[in-house]
């Protein structure tokens, strides 16, 4: 298999390793390049949360918007760590040779906007890319490669890895894929 979309390409990228499904939540790690340790996750929540406090971090992409609470703690707690911290340890090749039991996935979040993501995702078993407006995309489309593997449900047509969904560079949304049809 051709693994033309097989890479990182940003100071943020990202690999999700999903291992197993319990209850309809992935369970997994991810890793970035300034840790040799996978930061492991039981279920989506912990997921995201992981990623936000990781590119907050590094601070890139640089968020759109301000947290919003309920409780106002005297503004935005923002982590800043030391240069040596923040030092790419991990080469993106061994990055890219960890995998998940049920599925592995390279996420690329180029903007935080909105108060949300936008980015491209490649689901590395199949070798296809798709961009994302969202995090709500982003979680749909894990979600539905997931399921495909472990052929639980069939996969919404809104959101979704076909063809039809993928421009002719591996990536892309379709008018299928944003539900406009």
């Amino acid at each position: 298999m051709e693994k033309s979309q097989w890479y990182i390409g940003t100071p943020n990228g990202v690999v999700m390793c999903v291992d197993n499904m319990v209850e309809h939540q992935p369970q997994g790690r991810f890793y970035h390049a300034y840790s040799r340790e996978g930061a492991r996750f039981r279920t989506v929540e912990q997921f995201l949360t992981g990623l936000e406090q990781f590119y907050n971090w590094i601070n890139f992409p640089y968020p759109g918007t301000n947290d919003r609470t309920f409780i106002n703690a005297g503004g935005a707690k923002i982590l800043h760590g030391s240069l040596a911290e923040r030092t790419k340890i991990m080469k993106d090749e061994e990055l890219l040779s960890r995998h998940g039991e049920l599925g592995t996935f390279i996420i690329r979040v180029q903007h935080r906007q909105n108060s949300s993501w936008q980015g491209r995702i490649t689901w590395m078993d199949k070798n296809k890319t798709v961009n994302f407006r969202s995090v709500w995309e982003l979680i749909k489309l894990v979600d539905g490669a997931l399921d495909s593997v472990c052929g639980q449900e069939e996969i919404p047509a809104e959101l979704s890895w076909t063809e039809s969904s993928l421009n002719s560079e591996g990536g892309g949304t379709s008018r299928r894929m944003s539900g406009m049809d």
